[in-house]
């Protein structure tokens, strides 16, 4: 790990003051995933600003009937959430499906939306790749890739987004909230928040640079059956190959979103207009324009079948 400074914020205001001033700088609050990847030296900060102390570790319902979810609000207490669970089973479903215990209690809610990729390319610094290091071309394409995209990848990086929680968010319409360093707030849709790679990968989200997340807020609870469904190689601490976050109402409408098959938690219109005819119509829509690689071309497939079990949960 290289040396790095490190200071604790008092203030929102002055934590985005530090992050201007300070090139190199990151926010860091559970540090489950950027300290690992400090160590591994893949991510090389030159000041750390804790934002513990900011208190943005709350859970409140809005006027409009939602919810606001404060950025430092730990996985775990997310989704235990009384009104989580009752309005939202969706993204309390996806929470205790990712990663341990341990590392849910310490992961927060703007951690989880930027975690990084879990690329094993990306972990080998010995690889190429140019989310890692821009222009050094990527590993993946002609290696091991059962784990990667078959959707909104190019020829610049094939890797997947890791989280479960964005892609709840996702089918909930979620908006990010935040701080700029000038002292102005903004509001992200969750459907722009990630970014597909094209042909600069290093570049994951619609953040500017200092600009710290503050809330995610939930719009009012939508009406229907709220399920999750994760497929992976072991029972706990693995990511998915396939995941289905979906919200289904009595006469077989609803939302769907996927995750495990793109750098971007993965929705589509014309796939949800299609959930009244099934899965398998559906994942048609969902999967059109799918590019696998010979390795993890089953993830079609799997697609599929995953969403015509999470339609069959909803149905029971």
């Amino acid at each position: 790990m290289r040396a790095f400074t490190f200071e604790k914020a008092a203030s929102p205001a002055q934590a985005v003051a530090a992050a201007a001033r300070t090139p190199g700088a990151r926010f860091i609050a559970g540090g489950t995933n950027l300290l690992d990847l400090m160590k591994l030296e893949i991510e090389t900060p030159t000041h750390l600003i804790d934002v513990n102390g900011l208190g943005f570790d709350k859970v409140e319902s809005s006027a409009d009937g939602g919810l606001r979810i404060g950025a430092l609000v730990r996985n775990t207490d997310l989704a235990a959430h009384e009104r989580v669970r009752r309005d939202y089973g969706v993204l309390a479903r996806a929470l205790l499906a990712g990663a341990s215990a341990q590392l849910r209690n310490k992961a927060t809610t703007a951690g989880n939306l930027l975690q990084r990729t879990r690329c094993p390319y990306f972990y080998d610094t010995n690889q190429a790749c140019n989310k890692r290091q821009p222009g050094s071309g990527c590993a993946a394409l002609g290696g091991f890739s059962r784990g990667h995209a078959v959707l909104g990848a190019s020829e610049a990086c094939i890797a997947t987004h890791p989280s479960d929680m964005a892609v709840a968010l996702r089918v909930l319409d979620a908006d990010v909230e935040t701080l700029r360093p000038d002292g102005s707030r903004r509001t992200i849709p969750i459907a722009d928040f990630h970014r597909l790679p094209g042909d600069t990968p290093q570049t994951e989200t619609a953040l500017q640079p200092g600009e710290l997340i503050t809330s995610v807020r939930l719009p009012a609870p939508v009406e229907g059956r709220h399920v999750y469904r994760k497929v992976r190689d072991r029972a706990s601490y693995a990511f998915a190959l396939v995941s289905v976050a979906a919200i289904v109402r009595r006469d077989g409408s609803g939302r769907v979103a996927l995750g495990g098959v793109a750098p971007k938690p993965w929705r589509v219109d014309a796939a949800e207009r299609e959930l009244p005819r099934g899965a398998r119509a559906a994942a048609a829509a969902l999967l059109a324009g799918a590019r696998p690689t010979g390795q993890n071309a089953f993830k079609l497939t799997l697609v599929e079948r995953t969403l015509d079990a999470a339609l069959t949960d909803a149905r029971t």
